[in-house]
């Protein structure tokens, strides 16, 4: 297997059958919202619109491609960026499904693909405790530099049942079809 660097807008019509996304989510994820409004320092608010446009055009380039079975991994929007992307079947799935002890919601939209099935269901902390508050460690992370990098992680359980259930799926489509 050759490993390909570069724009995956360069390579979406390359006859791909199966496609794991994650697009930035950082002007379309509802956490962000807040930034249509009051930009960042040193931002506009024109140019928190333009990155808006562009995160859901982006996103719609890699709906829109021509592999039969995708997954496009983007957490909860807020209703500007749907009302832009107009998302399909979606999944939300949580890492302790997959027995990873966090909490972060996690969505894909899901083409051809079938929703993911829990494989290490673990059981919540309950709210207010110290083990809760460790779980919630992704939403309590200080700001910083890393921080986006720590919230926009995906976690092993996740990737494994990716991996496992949705490879399994479309070997199993090819080898029907």
């Amino acid at each position: 297997m050759a490993l390909t660097q570069c724009d995956v807008r360069d390579v979406l019509d390359d006859g791909w059958d199966f496609g794991i996304f994650h697009p930035p989510c950082t002007r379309l994820a509802n956490s962000g919202v807040r930034w249509l409004h009051v930009p960042p320092s040193g931002r506009t608010l024109a140019e928190m619109w333009q990155e808006l446009e562009d995160g859901a055009a982006f996103y719609r380039t890699l709906r829109d491609a021509p592999i039969p079975f995708k997954a496009i991994e983007n957490p909860v929007m807020h209703a500007h960026a749907a009302v832009l992307v107009q998302p399909g079947r979606r999944q939300v799935v949580q890492p302790w499904w997959f027995g990873d002890p966090f909490f972060k919601a996690t969505g894909f939209e899901l083409i051809g693909l079938p929703p993911l099935v829990a494989t290490n269901r673990l059981t919540p902390p309950r709210k207010g405790t110290p083990e809760h508050k460790a779980w919630s460690r992704v939403h309590m992370a200080s700001p910083g530099p890393n921080r986006w990098k720590e919230r926009s992680r995906t976690f092993p359980g996740i990737a494994a049942a990716m991996a496992d259930q949705w490879g399994t799926y479309v070997a199993a489509q090819r080898r029907a079809a």
